[in-house]
């Protein structure tokens, strides 16, 4: 398919003063998650025959786009009558890092960045689902899951020496429990 269709103005055109197209593209979402796309009115079909669904939005954008290297107005308009209208920017290219050709000497912060963490999970039930459930001594918030169950990852060596317990606060239902690190 052919993005350049209509012929757009250039950066070398002597014409500039006329207004930019973007492509348009057009998004429908049927009632039971599936889209149809077209640009500038043209269908736009998914490369390997699958259906678009909401699932698949940006990668449809990304195809469309090529990767984001080319701008787009997008319009989609969802089955109850609404409509959401964007512009998609180009991203900016990546310039490859040259790497130096002297050795950088090793730095405290290099070292803690290289290193792998040594990490303790607690798991406790009992919560309110979705609540915000804090982690105690004080070192991260993790959510309760749609069950209750609230999960966290915790870094031993953020800790300090001799810490050998956790604790979960509920925040909603102030379920609290203590769990010690094994």
């Amino acid at each position: 398919m052919n993005l350049t269709s209509p012929r757009r103005p250039g950066p070398n055109d002597d014409d500039t003063t006329g207004p930019i197209e973007l492509p348009h593209v057009l998004v429908t979402v049927a009632e039971e998650g599936t889209l149809t796309a077209t640009v500038d009115g043209t269908p736009f079909a998914s490369p390997d025959a699958s259906v678009w669904t909401r699932a698949t939005f940006g990668p449809l954008m990304d195809a469309i786009t090529k990767d984001r290297t080319i701008a787009a107005r997008v319009e989609v308009r969802e089955n109850d009558g609404s409509v959401f209208t964007d512009i998609l920017r180009t991203r900016k290219p990546r310039r490859a890092v040259v790497p130096s050709e002297t050795p950088v000497p090793e730095t405290r912060r290099s070292r803690h960045a290289r290193r792998v963490p040594r990490l303790a999970e607690v798991t406790v039930g009992g919560f309110v689902p979705g609540e915000d459930v804090a982690v105690a001594t004080i070192v991260a918030h993790t959510d309760a899951i749609g069950t209750g169950e609230a999960r966290t990852l915790i870094d031993l060596d953020d800790l300090p020496d001799g810490t050998h317990e956790v604790i979960l606060l509920g925040r909603i239902s102030g379920m609290l429990a203590v769990r010690r690190l094994t």
